[in-house]
């Protein structure tokens, strides 16, 4: 498999990129007509009758649907789309539920996870003693489960790594580094940073572990070791994993130039199709989460000019045909995502586009299927509160948002949490209890324009006029566009609230 070169030199760039502070970004101004201030009040009112806006899946408003290793929904170290977990590189962030990657090096498509397993099997035959591949099979497993979307692989990945364990139970770093990976992608997250805390026991220099534990510091809410355990992948095998989880922390602390370097320096190395199509997309969604539209979509064009069956360039490429007014376009990206892919996440994104588009009865059906999704996930040994309380934000079922929002955030009190459970208590009508869950997430996200906008919405709702109108400034300035459906709203609501003295 690929890897990027590596030099003395690189690991000093890359660990300066990661503490050093980069350029604002700033979009371009939306114009748009001052209705009444009372239209401005009416969109936190609005929030408690019902999924009349946009729900936003893990990290998906904010710019990042690819999984994100070990994160929630939508994006990277998630979840979200939440780094990426135990050698991979799929971006952490908030994730889809079918977990985070797990791959040596860069990300695999389902062919080559499929050749893994198909290899490990027939070695495992001939030497069923052979620990070391029972791990790689069960780490292939997991990522066979993340690209496919199917959770129901989680048992066999637990069961290969378990066995690994079994014939060597002692000083295999290798299965505690896989069965890390596997907990993140199940996210416990807890489960995880011990595993890898335990298989850095075994071997210190293990970079793999490292972005186990990276990954689950990120999901626990603890952002400063999260970085250390980042650095210290970054110092051993500064690859396109590290760089992905490095890019990851620093667009998390606000520093989207620097998470943006780092990826360029990734894409420079990549030659892989697979790798190309990767770095691409994040780039497209570190564009898109600086509120440039038209940069995003070109490097989600040139990712899929390498590689046009991977499915995050497709929902990128859905999101800008949104943004720039081509609803058909941007259905048809959601559609083939949704059928290929179909993790809750990814049905949610569809449902919304859906219901922009009129299409309720289709919308349902897609959150009847995000449903389905969601147990299929749990079944396989996983629990994801954070997207039971989005598909009951969807539903328009306040108080079951509320209490599953709730248990995760006690579970793990990541900046995307604090954010959901803000605004499922806005939507509930409890701003004044909402308010210290927004503020945290704007704190932690500084670039995030979909956690300023949930600000403003509870501001609006507890009477604060100048905290709504300096929040929704921010959207502005951030990315106007991060939304198709409470997008437009935050434009209208500005200035309702800017005409006001």
């Amino acid at each position: 498999m690929h890897r990027l070169a590596r030099t003395s030199a690189l690991v000093v760039t890359a660990a300066a990129l990661v503490f050093t502070a980069g350029a604002v970004l700033g979009p371009p101004e939306p114009t748009t007509p001052a209705p009444a201030l009372a239209d401005a009040q009416a969109i936190a009112s609005d929030r408690r009758t019902g999924p009349a806006s946009e729900v936003r899946h893990g990290t998906a408003s904010a710019g990042r649907p690819d999984p994100a290793p070990g994160a929630g929904q939508g994006g990277r170290p998630g979840a979200g789309s939440h780094g990426p977990a135990a050698g991979s590189d799929g971006r952490a962030a908030g994730g889809s539920n079918a977990g985070p990657g797990a791959g040596p090096d860069a990300p695999i498509g389902p062919d080559r996870a499929g050749e893994t397993i198909a290899r490990a099997q027939r070695r495992l035959r001939d030497l069923p003693k052979d620990y070391r591949t029972w791990a790689e099979l069960g780490l292939a497993y997991v990522e066979r489960a993340r690209v496919t979307a199917d959770p129901a692989l989680y048992p066999k990945a637990e069961g290969a790594l378990r066995r690994s364990l079994a014939v060597r139970p002692r000083g295999n770093p290798e299965a505690l580094t896989g069965l890390g990976a596997l907990a993140n992608a199940r996210h416990d997250f807890a489960a995880a940073r011990d595993r890898a805390r335990a298989a850095l026991r075994d071997n210190p220099w293990s970079a793999d572990a490292y972005g186990v534990l990276a990954d689950a510091h990120t999901q626990l809410g603890d952002a400063a070791a999260a970085t250390r355990a980042v650095q210290r992948m970054l110092d051993l095998r500064p690859g396109l994993a590290a760089y992905a989880r490095a890019s990851y922390d620093l667009e998390q602390r606000g520093d989207l130039a620097g998470a943006t370097a780092l990826m360029r320096r990734a894409l420079d190395a990549a030659t892989d199709p697979a790798d190309v199509a990767f770095c691409r997309n994040q780039l497209g969604d570190l564009a898109w989460a600086s509120g440039d539209p038209r940069a995003a979509g070109a490097e989600y064009a040139a990712g899929l000019a390498a590689a046009p069956s991977y499915q995050p360039l497709l929902r990128g490429r859905s999101r800008v045909a949104a943004a720039t007014g081509n609803l058909t376009a941007a259905l048809t990206d959601a559609a083939t995502v949704a059928a290929r892919t179909p993790t809750p996440d990814s049905l949610m994104e569809y449902a919304t586009l859906l219901r922009l588009a009129g299409r309720t009865d289709e919308a349902e059906r897609q959150l009847t299927l995000a449903d389905a999704a969601h147990r299929l996930f749990e079944a396989g040994g996983g629990r994801d509160d954070l997207t039971g309380a989005l598909l009951a934000l969807a539903r328009g079922d306040a108080p079951a948002a509320v209490r599953l929002a709730r248990a995760e955030y006690a579970r793990r009190p990541f900046a995307d949490v604090a954010d959901t459970l803000g605004l499922a208590l806005h939507t509930a009508g409890q701003d004044r209890q909402a308010l210290p869950y927004a503020r945290r997430a704007v704190t932690a996200g500084p670039r995030n324009a979909a956690y300023a906008y949930h600000l403003a919405l509870i501001s609006l709702g507890t009477g604060d006029l100048p905290t709504a109108r300096e929040q929704l400034r921010r959207v502005r300035a951030l990315n106007p566009y991060f939304s198709p459906v409470d997008g437009p709203t935050a434009a209208r609501a500005l200035a309702a609230t800017e005409a006001q003295p």
